[in-house]
């Protein structure tokens, strides 16, 4: 029978003989003497490992980004990570278990437990697995239903609009790719997939309240006067009114409530300048921060009835250089980071969209 292959992750030459002296006759052993090495292990070999044993101290990568790394990259669906750490301090442990980490044992500690941890953890784990299956196929299902609604409801509103659905699969899409890298970078909004997944398809609705706006300040060719421009804001608390108009079982769901967010605030700005309640920082849920992003960089890259289409390089540099208002630096640099898998419409670009993002498309901020 082929033994199953456990990656060992620690600095200390020493801690890794004594724990390969323990598992090597179980299991097959690798061993990584830094973080940055046990990522290019498993980035090559990834479906051969079900279990690291990983330290938290080590130069170059500690273990926090190496499960940081794992999370962004959707491996803690097959990659069991165990913390071994002289280190065991409450808020160490409890940052672990936030990033995914599956069990976490302190040094010193005896040879019979940690054999037995493992060998437990990975029988555990192959349950959970065939359970957790079930259950996403599941989740899948009514989520694409919720799909299918939600898609239809944002379709009438773009139609209204005069643009394309286009639109909303761009947003959705820039919006999962912002909400990824950000887990990858932090672990502090708690972006697990599930959450990504409910963000993402909430997005679809930024825009429902517009379908009270009349349609010839919609769908106005040229700039909006200041009186058009309060009437076109209206439209974020109004979507967000929609919704908590549904019946309290209703409103109350997690897709709902994320959704309530995204429609109200999606237009505040970091630095408090945006509408319809100035909201300023971290005031601003972090669902409704990324869908602002993704809308305002596929607004700018489309031709709209008022605008036709910039560049992508036009676009990153307005909105890196504040053209559409602020957003949260850790965001700028998640745009940045997925840049080169931005595919914005081919579009000519007139003289109109080579100025700057004021004139007009003052709708767009």
């Amino acid at each position: 029978m082929e033994k199953q292959k456990i990656l060992i992750v620690d600095d200390s030459e020493m801690n890794r003989i004594l724990l390969t002296d323990i598992l090597e006759g179980q299991y097959e052993v690798t061993e990584a003497k830094n973080g940055r090495e046990a990522v290019e292990i498993l980035s090559e070999t990834e479906t051969d490992f079900w279990f690291v044993l990983l330290d938290i101290m080590m130069p170059e990568m500690d273990g926090f980004a190496v499960l940081r790394y794992i999370k962004g990259q959707r491996w803690q669906d097959r990659v069991v990570v165990m913390m071994i750490s002289s280190d065991d301090s409450p808020e160490n442990i409890s940052r672990a278990y936030g990033l995914g980490a599956f069990d976490y044992i302190g040094r010193p500690f005896d040879p019979m437990i940690v054999r037995k941890r493992i060998a437990n953890t990975l029988l555990l784990y192959a349950r959970q697995h065939d359970l957790e299956n079930t259950v996403r196929e599941q989740f899948l299902e009514q989520q694409k239903n919720n799909d299918l609604m939600i898609s239809i409801l944002s379709h009438i509103v773009e139609f209204r609009n005069g643009e394309s659905g286009v639109h909303i699969q761009n947003v959705k899409t820039i919006t999962e790719l912002l909400l990824r890298r950000l887990a990858w970078h932090t672990d502090s909004y708690d972006l697990t997939d599930e959450k990504i997944a409910l963000i993402s398809m909430a997005s679809a609705i930024h825009d429902v309240g517009k379908i009270s706006i009349p349609e010839e300040i919609l769908n106005k060719p040229g700039k909006l006067t200041p009186e058009e421009f309060e009437i076109m804001k209206t439209h974020a608390k109004i979507g967000a009114d929609m919704l908590s108009d549904l019946p309290l079982d209703q409103a109350q769901l997690p897709l709902v409530k994320v959704a309530y967010e995204i429609c109200r605030w999606h237009h505040e700005r970091y630095d408090g300048r945006g509408y319809p309640d100035g909201l300023k920082g971290e005031e601003i849920p972090i669902a409704a921060q990324v869908v602002s992003l993704a809308d305002v960089y596929d607004a700018l890259t489309s031709q709209r009835c008022y605008k036709k289409a910039f560049t992508h390089e036009q676009a990153m540099a307005m909105i890196q250089a504040g053209q559409c208002g602020a957003f949260h630096p850790m965001l700028l640099q998640c745009l940045k980071d997925v840049s080169d898998k931005l595919r914005p419409p081919a579009a000519g670009v007139g003289a109109e969209a080579a100025g700057s993002a004021g004139g007009r498309a003052n709708r767009i901020i």
